[in-house]
């Protein structure tokens, strides 16, 4: 799929968020800089909008602890609606991820996690990815297809981190297979409280810009608690 394009069908009519995209993809790619990549990917469906409105203010996190590890490259993916997956150029600061996130809103539908595992495959074939983040609260797809893809990822060498609000359980069973067949991690958070949430995501950037060894870092040097959890699970 190409970068800062929709991974399914958009409609005749641009959005804000498409002609944001469609700009984006226009600037020059940068140049090899060494750094990490990670793939942001969000549920934006209607029950996600607190959420959604945490993301935005705790991203620019994971790039200030990056910064220490060598850096980050971000992809955010999200999906809404019914059909409606779309991923963003890689940007290397938080600024324009921060202003691409503010330009959407949430929206009625049902999951799509497959699309996202299926695009994240296919980024990581062309160009290493070490880790995928994904923030979530529920899964209404076949667990045998989503575990088959995430085998793959596996073999890419792409870890998933996978952060779940709530407790349902079909999607924590979901969540703890596609984690365990990456050799990545699982992990909950309320919304009601963020600094959990913000502790993860600084825990995987660490990682995703420095590999294990950063992520020791942070256990050890900054006393993380969250990232020893990552690295408790981690493979």
């Amino acid at each position: 799929m190409g970068k800062g394009v929709a991974i399914t069908p958009k409609s005749s009519a641009k959005s804000d968020i498409d002609q944001f995209l469609d700009a984006a993809a226009k600037l020059p790619a940068p140049a090899a800089s060494g750094r990490g990549r990670l793939v942001f990917a969000l549920d934006a469906t209607m029950s996600r909008q607190s959420t959604w409105d945490l993301a935005q203010t705790v991203q620019t996190k994971m790039f200030a602890t990056a910064a220490a590890h060598g850096g980050l490259e971000v992809q955010l993916v999200y999906y809404r609606g019914f059909g409606e997956c779309k991923a963003s150029p890689f940007m290397s600061g938080g600024q324009g991820l921060a202003g691409l996130m503010t330009k959407i809103s949430v929206g009625a539908g049902q999951t799509q996690i497959e699309k996202v595992l299926r695009h994240v495959r296919d980024e990581a074939r062309k160009t290493p990815i070490r880790a995928l983040v994904f923030v979530g609260d529920a899964m209404e797809e076949q667990l045998d297809v989503l575990a088959s893809v995430a085998g793959e990822l596996g073999l890419l060498g792409v870890k998933a981190f996978l952060f779940q609000e709530g407790r349902d359980a079909i999607a924590e069973q979901a969540f703890r297979q596609i984690a365990l067949l990456t050799g990545g991690a699982y992990a909950t958070f309320d919304s009601s409280a963020p600094e959990r949430l913000v502790a993860l995501l600084s825990a995987v950037a660490a990682y995703a810009a420095g590999g294990r060894r950063a992520l020791e870092f942070e256990a050890r040097a900054r006393g993380a608690a969250a990232a020893n959890l990552l690295l408790a699970q981690l493979r």
